[in-house]
């Protein structure tokens, strides 16, 4: 078995918040909108990507961390979507169709590179199903 290696890490930007910020942001002077923009700051902030050769890794949380692990092998499916406001800052979200019983959709939010990233997830699926001589059946 091959020794697992980390490909890529990101967090995702914060742009992916603007408009929450500008809403709140209106509403300043009621005070408690600027508490509502630092907490969801501070979970954007708190997430964490992270993929190896054998496995994608998502860390988030700001009072009480939880980490997420999908095995490549598992994964299905993939789909960027690129909405208006993310393609302002060349943002994008990959959402990945899985075979795993906890967690069916993936999403990775407003990274960059996103064709990239979708891309070398690909490919790496490829590679692991390959080496561990696994395949995808459907039943329906």
């Amino acid at each position: 078995m091959s020794e697992e290696k980390s490909l890529w890490e990101a967090t995702p930007s914060q742009a992916s918040n603007l408009s929450y910020f500008i809403i709140c942001g209106l509403f300043f002077w009621l005070v408690i909108p600027l508490f509502l923009i630092l907490w969801r700051w501070l979970q954007t902030k708190s997430t964490k990507y992270e993929l190896s050769n054998q496995r994608l890794i998502t860390r988030y949380g700001v009072l009480n961390k939880k980490t997420d692990e999908l095995e490549l092998y598992r994964i299905k499916d993939y789909q960027l979507e690129e909405p208006i406001l993310l393609r302002f800052f060349s943002l994008g979200n990959i959402v990945l169709k899985t075979s795993d019983r906890s967690h069916s959709e993936v999403v990775i939010h407003a990274i960059e590179k996103g064709e990239e990233l979708r891309e070398m997830l690909r490919h790496h699926v490829e590679i692991c199903r390959s080496n561990k001589r696994v395949r995808e059946v459907d039943f329906e």
